[in-house]
């Protein structure tokens, strides 16, 4: 069943929205119509999704607090339609109507649902927690366009450790879109090996954010930065330099000794199966991989290896607080 989207507002909003979230959620779901019906939907998209006869099927809302974010809510599929793709063509059209928007999206699912939005390129996020005595779980999608581009021809796009297709990059946008979404997944560790932590691909505000829930998410957690040149970080301030003094015991920085065998490409490494490679220091060329276990423990290696051998930077221990 192919369906047609309509867009509204909601003082433009007709009737049969609210009769569709009516009957799902506080009908079915015995959610409160109180907690139904919130200030949001003042400021949010609604999408009503009909059969080729104009019958509701399915709506849906979208809308943003934060620029670059969105948020999709109140996702809902009348019973009589399920099963047959109306929810999974209402997600496509949301993340369609959301490509070059937004730069993540957001949603809460119930916790049955999560392996539906996994398809899509969203990835669990939160701890779970209770919603109108519903469990629950945020996920988001950290690059809206490329899930949007990926739908036609893969599944789970995006998602560590079952996006089992390399990603190919020749621009810097669609790098930092792959980087943020592996590292926005590292459950544990997360190793990058680069000539310098150049300002423009690392000292962002999102970056420095997942990174930081890198290093907080486990007491065995483990960030390690290795690069050959620290004098741009004494000579600017960088974001992760700072957040790695303040969580010095999960995040490390060491100088590669040139004495040793080293790597000419630069990587990153997320967990067990998540690699960003680049063919070379100064250029946003190369691939990335979200279930590429191989690789990895072949990269790892090698990281190690140059890491051993490495040293402190003096300089940055010397900068004051």
């Amino acid at each position: 069943m192919t369906p047609r989207f309509r867009k509204y507002n909601w003082q433009l909003a007709p009737a049969s929205i609210r009769d569709v979230r009516q009957r799902v959620f506080i009908d079915e779901q015995k959610v409160p119509p109180e907690l139904e019906w919130d200030d949001t939907d003042e400021i949010a998209d609604h999408y009503l999704a009909v059969d080729q006869g104009n019958t509701p099927m399915a709506t849906a809302r979208l809308f943003s607090t934060m620029e670059e974010t969105g948020f999709i809510g109140r996702m809902a599929v009348l019973p009589e339609y399920r099963g047959q793709g109306v929810g999974e063509a209402l997600l496509r059209h949301l993340i369609a109507e959301s490509a070059g928007r937004f730069q993540e999206l957001r949603l809460s699912a119930q916790n049955h649902a999560t392996g539906f939005y996994e398809r899509f390129g969203f990835h669990i996020c939160s701890e779970p927690y209770d919603d109108a005595g519903i469990p629950h779980l945020d996920m988001r999608c950290l690059a809206p366009s490329l899930a949007h581009q990926a739908l036609a021809d893969r599944t789970q796009p995006l998602i560590l450790g079952a996006d089992t297709e390399s990603w190919l990059f020749h621009d810097e946008a669609t790098m930092l879109g792959l980087m943020d979404s592996l590292v926005g997944q590292a459950g544990q560790r997360l190793w990058l090996y680069d000539n310098l932590l150049d300002h423009d691909l690392y000292d962002r505000y999102r970056l420095r954010e997942l990174i930081s829930a890198v290093a907080r998410r486990h007491r065995l957690s483990e960030v390690r930065l290795l690069i050959h040149d620290d004098k741009p970080l004494v000579k600017r301030r960088h974001q992760l330099v700072e957040l790695m003094r303040r969580l010095s015991s999960r995040m490390e920085l060491r100088l590669v000794n040139t004495d040793y065998p080293m790597e000419d490409q630069p990587f990153m490494l997320v967990d067990r199966e998540g690699v960003l490679y680049r063919h070379h220091f100064n250029k946003p060329d190369g691939f990335a991989g979200f279930a590429a276990s191989g690789r990895v423990k072949l990269m790892e290696e090698s990281f190690q290896r140059m890491w051993d051998a490495a040293r402190p930077s003096m300089e940055l221990r010397e900068l004051p607080l």
